[in-house]
């Protein structure tokens, strides 16, 4: 830019500042005359008032738009008026937007950056966007979420162990994330009684609480947990309180019992979901019903579903068939580390076949390639790899699929 042009603006940063400062000793001292005159004469099209808008008094507001019907009036001077533009918006001078990743302790740039926001509050809005806590120190973090509005978050990360002390200090927080959109929880354990299989009274008030958190998330629409164990009733909890329709969701290696399956295959908030990850959840005979059900019911907009390692056999997948044929969205599929005849996963190809958006299909090996020890023996298995590329290319013309042979 040439140096006429960082005058100008300059000079137009510099009277904004002037008027602002002006305009609140003059309101403050009774000279409203002076400030309707400077308003009526401002040299440039924009002027932001919004500072201004923070008195509860009304005098100074009727003011500024006498300013601006004096503008209206004088006509003789039509051409010099530049004002086109009046902010009356309460907004911060500087809005500050980054990401926080609060790992064990706090950094020393995160240090110096959380000093530099309480120094510089009136006059900067410091917003995180993404937040990511791991194993962080309860009190510090307290502080942390003290310090800055939670409507601004759009991520939240957490993984911890510590429930009473990082579940409890962001329980009160969540419900205000208004912006949230994508929640991952990951490696959370709960301390639990082994012989009673419950929860000390503090621990269990404290993931209720959190959990009846999430009917307040009107913008979620991500859920991710990685290796999270809850109670049946928690995760219960949280599938009531799922309002909103999710479009991803990943449990992934989590403990579901038949009653959360049950719960899931109910949940509202499924109704338009569109990737379904299940890895590592047991889907007995009772548990594939409720699956089934649950293909049902998004069987017009789920796209990608991913069943891997859930200890299925013939007879789970051959009650899913049908519930699959209607999945009429769907591209992408992984049967990965489940147990199925040869037979059965022909029938599966065969039905996934028929799906016009299907792209990408991943089967295990089937339970012919395996010797009495659950070993593979190779040389079949390269013979009903062969086998299978054959049937496949005549089943599935257009679609990649990979065929896993490994244990």
């Amino acid at each position: 830019m040439r140096h006429t042009e960082f005058a100008i603006i300059d000079r137009t940063w510099t009277l904004t500042l002037w008027f602002l400062q002006m305009s609140k000793e003059d309101f403050t001292g009774g000279h409203m005359e002076l400030l309707k005159a400077v308003l009526a004469a401002w040299p440039f099209s924009y002027l932001p008032v919004g500072s201004l808008m923070k008195t509860p008094d009304v005098e100074l507001f009727q003011d500024i738009l006498d300013g601006v019907d004096i503008l209206q009036t004088q006509k003789v001077h039509a051409r010099c008026w530049s004002l086109r533009i009046l902010d009356l918006r309460n907004m911060n001078d500087l809005k500050v937007v980054t990401e926080l990743s609060l790992r064990f302790h706090l950094t020393e740039h995160q240090t110096h950056l959380l000093q530099w926001d309480q120094q510089s509050k009136d006059s900067v809005q410091l917003c995180y966007v993404k937040m990511n806590i791991c194993d962080f120190p309860g009190d510090t973090l307290k502080k942390v979420l003290d310090i800055f509005p939670p409507d601004n978050i759009e991520e939240l990360e957490l993984s911890t162990n510590q429930i009473l002390p990082i579940l409890g200090h962001i329980t009160p927080h969540l419900g205000h994330m208004t912006r949230l959109h994508k929640c991952s929880l990951t490696h959370i354990f709960l301390n639990r009684n082994t012989v009673l299989n419950t929860l000390a009274e503090p621990e269990e008030m404290c993931a209720i609480q959190f959990f009846s958190q999430f009917c307040k998330l009107n913008s979620l629409k991500h859920l991710s947990m990685d290796v999270v164990s809850f109670s049946p009733d928690h995760t219960q909890l949280l599938f009531i309180c799922l309002k909103m329709p999710l479009e991803p969701l990943n449990i992934i290696l989590c403990p579901l019992s038949q009653s959360d399956l049950k719960h899931l295959s109910q949940c509202q908030g499924l109704c338009q979901l569109n990737h379904l990850n299940l890895t590592g959840a047991v889907l007995a005979r009772l548990g594939v019903t409720h699956l089934r059900v649950l293909l049902e019911n998004t069987a017009d907009t789920l796209k990608a579903l991913e069943l891997v390692n859930c200890r299925m056999e013939d007879y789970e997948l051959s009650a899913l068939l049908p519930a699959l044929s209607q999945c009429s969205q769907l591209t992408t599929v992984n049967f990965y580390e489940n147990d199925f005849s040869t037979a059965v996963l022909k029938k599966l190809v065969q039905s996934i076949a028929n799906l016009s958006k299907m792209t990408v299909e991943f089967y295990p090996v089937s339970l012919e390639c395996y010797d009495p020890l659950f070993d593979i023996v190779e040389e079949f298995a390269k013979y009903v790899l062969s086998s299978w590329i054959y049937f496949f290319q005549n089943a599935s013309q257009d679609n990649s699929f990979c065929y896993n042979h490994l244990p």
